[in-house]
């Protein structure tokens, strides 16, 4: 991708983010965008650096290391966001390479990653994801099981930020972003990890902190 075309790219959904801040009377600065780098390559994310954008997500930990130690090398300050499921015996290495981990969403990842950010001396700010929709084939804790979960991650001193949702795709995400605003606000968190290509101005509108953004920046995938 030619750098103009990641420059005008990375304007647009910034002042699609601005726009939608506006409306709901928010800072677009209160939102993060995260460039969701996921299968592609260094060729692919340059371009975005050099526009200006720092902040990016990855699903893998093993693809993410073989890619950004070489990239960040080449642009300071970036900060990497794991949005992908993480294994348990992967946690060390992910708290090595993630400056925050967003899919945190059972005990024994709580307490592999506790283990992990005591041995390192880092602690990488931490979502737990929440199966909003109920469905079988994402991960994520159910709502009912989400107070048992905050527990453990507050005993273990993991730095819980926020909560963290994808919503069926084929639903109006609206009422799924605002119950998880709802469930966040009742447990005392003001991190929402929330919004995707196809909806991340809605979930500006609803108070997302941090979008997850790939197609519309990277443009559609093979």
């Amino acid at each position: 991708m030619p750098i103009d075309e990641a420059s005008q790219r990375l304007a647009d959904v910034r002042a699609r983010i601005a726009r939608a801040a506006r409306i709901a009377g928010r800072e677009a600065d209160a939102v993060t965008l995260i460039a969701i780098s996921k299968t592609h390559d260094a060729d692919a994310i340059g371009p975005l650096l050099r526009a200006g954008q720092r902040a990016f997500g990855e699903n893998r930990v093993q693809e993410a290391e073989g890619k950004w130690p070489a990239l960040r090398e080449a642009a300071p300050g970036v900060a990497l966001h794991l949005v992908g499921q993480l294994q348990s015996n992967k946690a060390e290495d992910a708290i090595a390479l993630f400056d925050a981990i967003h899919s945190v969403d059972r005990p024994s990842l709580v307490h592999a990653l506790a283990r992990a950010m005591d041995k390192a001396g880092k602690r990488p700010a931490c979502f737990l994801q929440v199966n909003i929709g109920d469905e079988a084939q994402k991960g994520g804790c159910a709502v009912a099981d989400l107070p048992a979960l905050l527990g453990e991650a507050r005993a273990a001193d993991l730095p819980v930020q926020g909560l963290m949702c994808v919503p069926p795709f084929d639903l109006e995400p609206a009422p799924y972003f605002a119950l998880l605003a709802s469930i966040a606000r009742d447990h005392g968190l003001g991190g929402l990890s929330m919004g995707m290509s196809g909806d991340f101005e809605t979930a500006v509108t609803i108070g997302a902190t941090h979008v997850r953004v790939g197609t519309a920046l990277f443009g559609a995938r093979a």
